[in-house]
């Protein structure tokens, strides 16, 4: 059984997917699709310690081998990857049951867990496998799935946003295919490793710079990089939260796997950031993100939009440290990548309790809730302190190591860009901790009722008092909250595994 854990990674969800429409029962689908989670997550972190203690596995189906067969290699950043989709799919399904039953119609929610699991798949299925044109089927599978999941919210304004993301999703997934066609015209093979040893000698010509331009391209609009970011305020807007919280602490991280990776590994370092002045491009792009977003989300009054646009602003990040071309960049960008997926599963899982209670996640529903809904507010505040970088919590951590890679590059610019970034995040939180514990203490207008769902009107001044979440959201919720502290305390884990990527990929001794 152990040597099949590679394939069992993305067996598990796509047969428990079908399973769940079998069972065509919104308790008993949930229940079926959070024990699948929990195996993806026992086999990605079976898969690190086969990894860090046994090296590079390569597992080929049907008993052909690379590069004649399809072959799963799980190395030491993605299986970092996959453990961190597996533990956030895990934790925002534990909190799932009692959100959708307020934000999906109940002949849907049955059909919601289906989708999930399908979208965890593919996730799954492009970070482990090891030829380009398998990431292209997973990216296929996943993107489907995605645009189901946004859809399905209660606002018909889900439906435009899937449109939206379907559009966009499909110019990216043409223009990834065209780029793996032009790598496949020259050197005759998909497989990964293999493109790695063949393309060095083609790099000079133009159809290999052409693919990784396509590539790199499609790519970054899955990835949400400004300017090609404009599908994603809507999509996280107006998906069900729940939906909401795992794109955004997964699917995103995913795309940067994939951008790492043929960068890094197929196309190889030297000529991506030596020949090409991608180094420039993406620090610039970077921050232009950083800033622009971070001003667009200060004046947002729906709270979702705000942290969707913060989302942007965060992948700007992320593509600063990817774009210094360094060791500690790259490490950087992968810390920020794992503390990333923790802050913004919080945040949002937060908001699906305020949503849960008052409906509307525009701010002026949030006035005085931290008096109403202290454990909730709370776990925005901790999960807005991370997003900030404040010490101890685990944004600074990465902020700490991208300032880091930025000084070892002599780019002092860059460094004082990242703090000043920081200070942008802090206006935005501070609209929700003033709106939420200074604000007068007065019942939203369509604040629910707990007993009917959605239905209008105010709420009485007994029943203020009894606004907070239940467990079932509050517990995921603070178990993301909590390891934002953890891992900003303690940082062996999240630390060695982003060293050991960042080693792999640049082809240096510790």
């Amino acid at each position: 059984m152990l040597n099949h854990l590679p394939i069992l990674q993305v067996i598990v969800p796509l047969l428990a997917a079908p399973s769940c429409l079998i069972i065509n029962k919104a308790r008993l689908a949930w229940v079926f699709a959070v024990f699948a989670s929990m195996a993806t997550w026992v086999i990605s972190v079976a898969l690190c310690l086969q990894v860090t203690s046994g090296g590079i596995i390569s597992y080929s189906l049907g008993g052909w081998d690379a590069p004649w067969g399809i072959e799963y290699r799980i190395d030491a950043l993605n299986v970092y990857v996959l453990l961190i989709i597996s533990s956030i799919s895990t934790v925002v399904l534990w909190a799932a049951y009692d959100s959708i039953q307020r934000e999906v119609e109940e002949h849907r929610q049955p059909f919601f867990y289906v989708i999930y699991l399908l979208c965890l798949a593919g996730l799954l299925g492009m970070t482990a496998a090891g030829d380009v044109f398998n990431v292209f089927v997973f990216l296929e599978i996943s993107s489907l799935a995605t645009y189901t999941l946004i859809g399905m919210g209660r606002d018909r304004r889900a439906l435009i946003a899937a449109y939206q993301y379907l559009i966009v999703g499909t110019i990216g997934a043409t223009f990834f295919l065209v780029g793996v066609g032009f790598v496949y015209s020259m050197t005759g093979t998909l497989n990964m490793q293999d493109l790695a040893e063949r393309l060095p000698e083609l790099s000079s010509t133009r159809t290999v710079i052409a693919a990784l331009a396509f590539i790199v391209v499609g790519i970054c609009l899955k990835l949400a990089l400004f300017p090609l970011h404009l599908w994603l305020p809507n999509a996280y807007a107006y998906a069900p939260s729940i939906a909401a919280a795992f794109l955004a602490a997964s699917a995103t991280k995913v795309a940067l796997y994939l951008l790492i990776r043929f960068s890094y590994t197929v196309f190889s370092i030297e000529f991506v950031f030596g020949s090409l002045p991608v180094s420039a491009i993406f620090v610039s792009l970077g921050f232009m993100g950083v800033f622009i977003a971070s001003l667009v989300a200060i004046y947002q009054s729906d709270i979702k939009r705000m942290f969707a646009y913060s989302s942007v602003a965060q992948i700007g990040y992320m593509i600063v440290g990817f774009g210094l071309g360094s060791a500690t960049g790259l490490q950087a960008a992968l810390l920020h990548m794992f503390n990333h997926a923790l802050m913004k599963g919080a945040l949002f899982l937060a908001l699906a309790a305020v949503v849960y209670r008052v409906a509307n996640p525009d701010i002026s529903s949030m006035r005085g809730l931290g008096r109403r809904m202290p454990w909730t507010m709370a776990a925005i505040v901790v999960g807005g302190l991370s997003l900030i970088g404040m010490p101890l919590t685990a944004g600074f951590v990465s902020k700490w190591y991208l300032v880091l890679a930025a000084l070892e590059a002599n780019a002092w610019p860059v460094a004082m860009l990242v703090v000043l970034g920081s200070l942008l995040t802090i206006a935005y939180v501070w609209r929700i901790v003033e709106t939420a514990y200074f604000a007068s203490d007065s019942a939203p207008d369509n604040a629910p009722d707990s007993v009917s769902g959605f239905a209008p009107g105010s709420v009485s001044a007994a029943r203020l008092n009894k606004m907070e979440a239940p467990l079932s959201l509050l517990i995921p919720t603070w178990i993301l909250v909590l390891a934002n502290i953890y891992f900003g305390i303690d940082t062996r884990l999240s630390v060695t595994l982003s060293e050991q990527a960042a080693v792999y990929l640049m082809g240096v001794t510790p």
